[in-house]
């Protein structure tokens, strides 16, 4: 299986995963974008996986299917997905015969409540839940709901191929060194991204275990993150009171000018 993330909007990731003739595409916000990749490639699309209703997350879907007019779209139960052809579950199974693909659906509230991912044969697709060294804004859910969603998604096996929808990595660790500046595997991490950023290239994927290593949202439990949290006057066993605060950090961080 090959991924190809294709960038769309300003910071956005659609994903393809193909087989080198036949294609899956994630999160389709931009159906021109998708469709100049699956030309380059010579791709068929065979089915859209959505994660949520957000318009930069399934904009393109209507043109996509006009052009490939059999194509399943998979997607959660939320009204606000009309183009949906499957609707999907936590626990359901999304298996697609070309490319050959099995993936377990997720339920993983919090960015929105209806969120979902689809995870299996190595891959994770996660929209706005996870990013590298980051996680979602919680505009519907509540911060315990999201911490439960990121928890599973720390659970899951270590060499996972996590696939983020956004490019928010630099912004990410920039907020994450405020919080755990001593962590030395997040202090590489950041010193590839700007690597990477500066010769145009993304730094995704990433890896669940990367992700376990460098990414406060999911190291909520970490002595120097709970350390963190006591010095903002949160209790150590007070683990969502301390990701809501992390994620409030987030949202009012300005990273200072270089």
């Amino acid at each position: 299986m090959r991924l190809e993330p294709v960038p769309a909007f300003d910071d956005n990731y659609l994903w393809l995963a193909h087989d080198g003739s036949r294609a899956v595409v994630v999160d389709p916000g931009d159906a021109a974008a998708v469709l100049a990749a699956l030309q380059r490639s010579n791709l068929q699309l065979t089915a859209i996986l959505l994660t949520h209703h957000h318009a930069d997350h399934i904009g393109g879907v209507a043109a996509l299917r006009e052009r490939f007019d059999a194509i399943e779209v998979y997607a959660p139960a939320d009204e606000r997905i009309a183009a949906a052809t499957r609707r999907v579950a936590d626990g359901d199974t999304v298996e697609l015969a070309a490319p050959a693909l099995r993936l377990r659906v997720l339920a993983l509230p919090g960015h929105t409540t209806s969120h979902i991912g689809y995870h299996g044969d190595g891959l994770l697709f996660c929209g706005d839940t996870l990013f590298s060294v980051g996680c979602g804004r919680l505009f519907e859910g509540t911060p315990a709901q999201m911490l439960a969603s990121l928890d599973s998604l720390a659970a899951l096996p270590a060499a996972t191929t996590v696939c983020c929808a956004h490019e928010y990595t630099a912004a990410n660790c920039a907020y994450a060194l405020s919080v755990e500046p001593d962590n030395a595997a997040l202090r590489e991490r950041c010193d590839e991204v700007r690597t990477l950023r500066a010769a145009g290239l993304p730094t995704l994927p990433s890896t669940v275990a990367r992700e376990r290593a460098t990414n406060p949202f999911l190291r909520v439990d970490a002595p120097d993150i709970v350390a963190w949290g006591e010095r903002h006057g949160i209790a150590a066993a007070a683990r969502v009171e301390r990701f809501a605060a992390l994620r409030r950090g987030k949202d009012q961080f300005r990273a200072p000018a270089a």
